[in-house]
């Protein structure tokens, strides 16, 4: 069995069952640990179908599970992208709903105050109390306006099937990482949790090795130059929403300036693989992020891509420039790999 020698993190995208959700996972995984399940709020952001609105950020239902000595388990959030398996009209259940606000900053402050514990007609109370005014009820919404009319914060039912979708997050993995995956695994098979068809795995290792500016060129070549044979090694989800390659104005830059890093700017977390972590002196988790493991529901599978991903990721830190590939090369050439 392949193995890892990195601390990594993992995001695993599945799909409950109908008639089941993400709760149900939770509680299981918590039953079976002598844990617990702490609710909590999932921020994600969409684009918006208002007028002059950009995007909308909100907040939607998390599930924390912690051991039981309180250690974390997993978190249990929905990823918006997970969307061709989910019925239109399906039933909702649990009286679930999600928080919308067009403000970052907003939202922050509502995450703070509000308790997610709390039904959807009470939970912007504390966000109303802050302003000075009361939570208007408008149908099956909850709303929140400032003095002056302004739409600080809207509460409303989770729409139909977004209680299915359950991307496991996972703290940092040390050692025995198939093991470990398969903890959490082996209780979503046996509930019936299935990988839907937009799934992807991904990964996080730690940011710092790749901020030198040899190790973050050779990354950004690696999955520039490289990204046919990755998408290929890696059996790659082409369903999967939220990839992309890398700008080629990023591509030019390693080549002719030697800290790409200093000066890239503008990149965004939805592509192959996400850097904005390391172009930034405060990241909110210092991390690299690859995006492009396909979806899958058993340990051993997902470890032995990662594996692929660690090599690959070690091959970088060489301070030696990654050759651009020739006509058919893999990743084993970039490797010195025989076969």
């Amino acid at each position: 069995m392949d193995e890892l020698t990195l601390r990594t993190g993992f995001e695993i995208e599945l799909l409950a069952p109908a008639g089941s959700d993400r709760q149900v996972l939770a509680d299981e995984l918590a039953a079976r640990l002598g844990g617990r399940v702490r609710r909590s709020f999932h921020t994600d952001s969409e684009p918006s179908v208002v007028p002059g609105v950009g995007v909308f950020r909100h907040l939607s239902p998390a599930f924390d599970v912690v051991d039981a000595d309180g250690r974390p388990v997993a978190r249990l959030v929905d990823d918006i992208t997970i969307e061709a398996d989910l019925p239109r009209g399906a039933p909702r259940r649990r009286g679930w709903y999600r928080v919308l606000c067009d403000d970052a900053r907003l939202l922050r402050l509502i995450e703070r105050h509000a308790d997610p514990a709390a039904p959807l007609d009470t939970v912007l109370d504390p966000v109303a109390a802050l302003f000075g005014v009361r939570t208007d009820l408008v149908g099956s919404a909850a709303r929140v306006d400032d003095a002056s009319g302004a739409t600080v914060a809207v509460a409303t039912p989770l729409p139909a099937g977004r209680e299915r979708p359950c991307e496991i997050i996972t703290p940092p993995i040390g050692t025995d990482h198939a093991a470990a995956l398969e903890r959490l695994l082996v209780p979503a098979r046996e509930l019936g949790f299935t990988v839907p068809q937009e799934a992807a795995v991904h990964l996080h290792v730690d940011g710092a090795p790749f901020r030198r500016p040899e190790a973050f060129a050779n990354v950004v070549r690696l999955f520039g130059h490289w990204r046919s044979q990755l998408w290929a090694a890696l059996g790659t989800n082409p369903a999967c929403r939220r990839l992309a390659p890398l700008p080629e104005a990023l591509l030019d830059l390693v080549e002719s300036t030697g800290d790409a890093r200093e000066l890239a700017t503008g990149l965004t977390k939805y592509a192959d693989v996400n850097l904005a972590q390391l172009v930034t002196d405060t990241p909110a988790r210092d991390t690299l992020e690859v995006r492009i493991l396909p979806g899958a529901i058993d340990g051993p599978g997902i470890v032995e891509r990662a594996a692929l991903v660690e090599s690959l990721l070690g091959r970088c830190l060489d301070p030696t420039p990654l050759p651009r590939p020739t006509d058919h090369a893999t990743l084993d050439d970039l490797l010195g790999v025989r076969r």
